[in-house]
């Protein structure tokens, strides 16, 4: 049994770490890959985002590609404008502490192969092979 007495939340450190472990978790053939796309943790999104999205509640995005997927990408390209992906904190621990079903780190994973699902073109069929978390 977890003793919360003395437990303190998850902080920005602890998420990207659980997201890097995901990231190692990877099949051979996408880890590289998933590598080169940038990993960045906030606690939430910048509200121009949320504004563009058209998301009112800042605990409804819990992570989001900013980038070109590889599916789409050109040489003609910019090449100034880094594939990024974000994991919103405090979005993740309140889904995390609401479902109640899932540990921590199955969530992040979670969020980080969809993220990635977007950089890469993935379909439903190729999540499921890598996201094992609707089974």
């Amino acid at each position: 049994m977890t003793d919360w007495a003395g437990a303190e939340a998850p902080d920005l450190d602890a998420v990207e770490n659980l997201a890097r472990a995901a990231l190692d978790g990877l099949p051979p053939a996408f880890a590289g890959p998933a590598r080169a796309v940038q990993l960045r943790v906030a606690e939430f999104a910048p509200d121009d985002i949320l504004d563009e999205m058209g998301i009112e509640d800042a605990f409804d995005l819990t992570g989001l590609y900013d980038g070109i997927p590889m599916t789409e990408k050109s040489v003609s390209d910019p090449g100034d404008r880094p594939d990024v992906i974000w994991l919103f904190r405090r979005p993740i621990l309140d889904e995390w502490a609401g479902r109640g079903d899932v540990t921590l780190g199955d969530l992040v994973a979670h969020v980080l192969v969809h993220e990635l699902a977007h950089h890469f073109g993935w379909s439903d069929a190729d999540i499921a092979r890598i996201d094992r978390w609707w089974e």
